[in-house]
Parts: structure tokens; C-alpha cells; sequence
């Protein structure tokens, strides 16, 4: 019989696991971990955003090949991320029993709309960053400041547009939890990772020039004063 009273709990770190793959995609140069000690007892959480931020702008501003390696992968996974909210929703009005949202002849003439404005936002503003040599992965993105098309009236024009698009599918599946709540979860995800690490990064990587351009930008919907400093 093992005795467990030679096992000692050790605390789980997620950085520790992607520490080896960091170093291979830069093996000359030191990365996000090598200027900090390891902790004792574990990440906080503001430390644990910290790495988060060092790793994405480790990424950002490597090399060519390995940020057009990890495009694909930021598609995939933001992809992934967005269907499993359409399927979880699906899933719960099944299971739950939820009624229509909708009358039957009502969901195509208010989805489409919704779906079409928020898909040629998305492409429109996806657009302005491959114009400048960049994509909307943030593993990826645009050498400097984009202010111009969408971009002169939110910061992100491309998420409005995701947010859009799924209303529309919330509307067309006559789904009730996609519409009051999955998608509102889902922007308040976004909202939490834009705040927290991509904007951090940004500051970090375009200095002044992205400051002053949050300043006077809202970060979603045209018209609405950016409270951002």
C-alpha cells in the first residue's frame, strides 16, 4: 500500500507548463518569467495577469514566423471560444425547457439584420488591421496605432461586431439564454481580458500614442465618451 504521508501538496502553476514552449519559440533571448523569482506558494492573481500580459507581448513583438505560427491558433481558439457559448446556450433551453423568444415569423426578419451589420463590421475592421500588415489575433497585431475606418469610433469595431453577430444568432435559434444571457457573458469576458491584459500590452508595446488614443475612443459603441485614463 502507498503511504500517503510522504506526498506533499504542491501548488499547481499554469505558467510552469507553458514555460518550456515559451523557451523554445525563444531560445536566445530570455522570456517573460526569467526577471521574476519562482513563487513559493503559487501565483496571485495579479501576478498571474502579469505573465499573461509579459507572455502576449513576448509574442507580439517576436518574430515574423512565429507570429504568423500562431495566428491560426488565435483563430482556432477565439472560434472555439465563441461556438461554445452558441452550444452551451442551445444546450440549456433544450435541457431546461426554455420557451421561444420569438414568434416563429418575427426571428429572420430581426436576426438577419443583426447578423449582416455585425459580420461586415467584423470584416470591415479586420480590413483596416490587414492594411497595415496586421491581423486581429493579438499574437499578431498591427505595428501601431489603427484609427482610421472603424477604428475612429471604437477601439474595438471588430468585438461590437462579434457581439452583433451573436445577438443575431441568439434571434434566428430563438434562443433565450444566448440572447439575455451567454452573450452578455460573453462581453463581460471580453470586456474583463481587454482591460486586463490586451490593453496593459498595448500600453506597453505602443506607449503614449495608444494612451491618448484610448483617451478620446470609446471602447465598443460610437458616440459613448471612453472613460479610460
Amino acid at each position: 500500500m502507498v503511504n500517503l504521508s510522504n506526498f506533499e501538496l504542491i501548488p499547481f502553476d499554469i505558467t510552469g507548463l507553458l514555460r518550456p514552449v515559451v523557451v523554445s519559440m525563444y531560445p536566445k533571448s530570455t522570456t517573460p518569467w526569467d526577471n521574476h523569482a519562482e513563487p513559493r506558494n503559487g501565483l496571485t492573481g495579479m501576478d498571474f495577469r502579469k505573465h499573461w500580459i509579459n507572455l502576449l507581448h513576448r509574442a507580439a513583438t517576436g518574430t515574423k514566423k512565429t507570429r504568423t505560427l500562431l495566428t491560426p491558433i488565435g483563430l482556432i481558439i477565439f472560434g472555439a471560444f465563441t461556438a461554445l457559448f452558441v452550444f452551451a446556450a442551445i444546450f440549456v433551453d433544450r435541457l431546461i425547457s426554455l420557451p421561444h423568444l420569438l414568434p416563429e415569423g418575427a426571428r429572420f426578419p430581426v436576426s438577419i439584420p443583426l447578423i449582416v451589420v455585425g459580420l461586415a463590421v467584423t470584416a470591415w475592421s479586420a480590413f483596416h488591421f490587414l492594411k497595415v500588415q496586421g491581423t486581429p489575433v493579438p499574437f499578431n497585431p498591427p505595428p501601431k496605432v489603427v484609427n482610421t475606418g472603424p477604428y475612429r469610433h471604437a477601439r474595438n469595431p471588430m468585438l461590437t461586431g462579434v457581439f452583433l453577430f451573436l445577438f443575431g444568432i441568439g434571434f434566428s435559434v430563438n434562443s433565450v439564454s444566448l440572447v439575455f444571457f451567454f452573450t452578455p457573458l460573453y462581453v463581460l469576458i471580453n470586456v474583463w481580458e481587454l482591460k486586463k491584459i490586451e490593453e496593459p500590452e498595448l500600453i506597453k508595446r505602443l506607449g503614449d500614442e495608444y494612451i491618448e488614443y484610448r483617451r478620446h475612443t470609446p471602447m465598443f459603441i460610437p458616440g459613448c465618451r471612453s472613460r479610460s485614463k
